[in-house]
């Protein structure tokens, strides 16, 4: 435990931040299984309905992971690759040639 006031104020700190990074990388994980549902569900069943979804699941995604990038929940190059895997996914989904 820590001993004097500053290492106490650290441990705090650490903790509230370790949450809000928890909620982030769980938002991450979320719209991302959301967008690759979307693009499974728009490969089964074509249409425009499911192709906004698509759309609109990527964009959620995307904005996400570039929050989560810009408050240093996740490392720049960590997200380049998870928005790379949802593009190709999504890409796949809709020109599936």
């Amino acid at each position: 435990m820590a001993n004097n006031k500053s290492s106490k104020k650290r441990v705090l700190i650490t903790e509230r931040n370790r949450l809000e990074n928890r909620t982030y990388k769980s938002a991450v994980r979320t719209l991302m299984k959301r967008c690759f549902i979307a693009c499974t569900e728009y490969a089964e069943k074509p249409g425009n309905e499911l192709k906004a979804s698509v759309q609109e699941s990527m964009n959620a995604a995307f904005s996400k992971i570039d929050k989560a990038v810009k408050r240093r929940v996740l490392h720049r190059n960590a997200g380049a690759h998870q928005k790379a895997r949802l593009s190709r996914a999504v890409k796949q989904a809709l020109d599936p040639a």
